[in-house]
């Protein structure tokens, strides 16, 4: 009686704190048994909570980050604007220059806005539009379209067959678009670029490999946060917020499958997205 006594004491008591667990009576008993279920069930909701913890946390960065990338652009429209409220009409050279930064700080906020709008609706798990990709495709026109934007850059292309998957077309060629870019805008621009689509192990391969500077232990670790920059400098000068290798990430993640990151033999960074082959 003591024993049981002490067991629903303990009980109680665990309720108000999801860190303690209770010491079960024999396990024989109906007491010792409720004390394995409460302790097992105890685990279960501490883990729900913390992971509602690192959600909040991710949510409230994210939404920090997003709030300082769009003051930036902001900021730079209200000063031109300025600038030609206080005449700079007068100046047609001014004039130009104001009227050109305004269109430019508009696109890129555009563009983020969409670009956050596409991780809100991947994070909330919309379904995702479900037709035969081909991957090899896919890889010919984002090569097609680095070398029109980058005639001098050596960009090779290896995906000897079709590949093809089920999944978002849409989203799929923004993976690999997303990829290409990063290495055309991140790497020297006499280094070249490989793009590769193979198999393995039923799984589609979507690689691209750069030749540049690589990525230290600590950037490839945080490579696929929203709004992270390995090197803030030169991503803001390009335009980039950092958003693009989060939405390879999560549209890889949509369609079952992952991206991860390496060395390239002889230095510089390859990123390969894995796709199940049944997607």
């Amino acid at each position: 009686m003591q024993s049981t006594l002490g067991t629903l004491l303990l009980l109680e008591g665990a309720i108000g704190d999801l860190t303690r667990r209770v010491e079960p009576a024999t396990p024989e008993t109906e007491i010792g048994r409720l004390g394995l279920a409460l302790n097992g069930m105890l685990s279960q909701i501490e883990a729900a909570f913390a992971e509602r913890t690192r959600s909040e946390n991710r949510l409230r960065r994210f939404i920090a980050d997003a709030s300082h990338e769009l003051r930036t652009p902001l900021t730079s429209i209200r000063g031109y604007a300025e600038m030609l409220r206080r005449g700079a009409e007068k100046s047609p050279q001014d004039s130009a220059v104001a009227r050109r930064r305004i269109e430019e700080e508009s696109v890129r906020m555009s563009v983020m806005v969409n670009d956050m709008l596409v991780l809100a609706r991947l994070g909330q798990g919309r379904p995702l539009d479900s037709a035969p990709v081909d991957l090899q495709a896919v890889a010919r026109d984002a090569v097609a379209d680095a070398r029109a934007v980058a005639p001098q850059r050596e960009i090779s292309l290896d995906a000897p067959e079709p590949v093809v998957v089920t999944g978002d077309d849409t989203r799929l060629r923004q993976v690999m678009g997303n990829l290409v870019r990063n290495a055309v805008v991140h790497t020297p621009a006499e280094s070249p670029i490989d793009v590769s689509v193979t198999t393995r192990d039923g799984m589609a391969l979507m690689k691209v490999a750069d030749h540049g500077p690589g990525l230290r232990p600590d950037e490839a670790s945080r490579i696929f946060e929203p709004f992270f920059r390995a090197d803030p400098s030169r991503s803001r000068d390009s335009g980039g917020v950092g958003l693009g290798l989060s939405i390879v990430s999560a549209v890889a993640a949509a369609h079952g499958g992952k991206v991860s990151v390496s060395d390239t033999p002889g230095g510089g960074a390859t990123f390969e997205v894995e796709i199940p082959m049944g997607a």
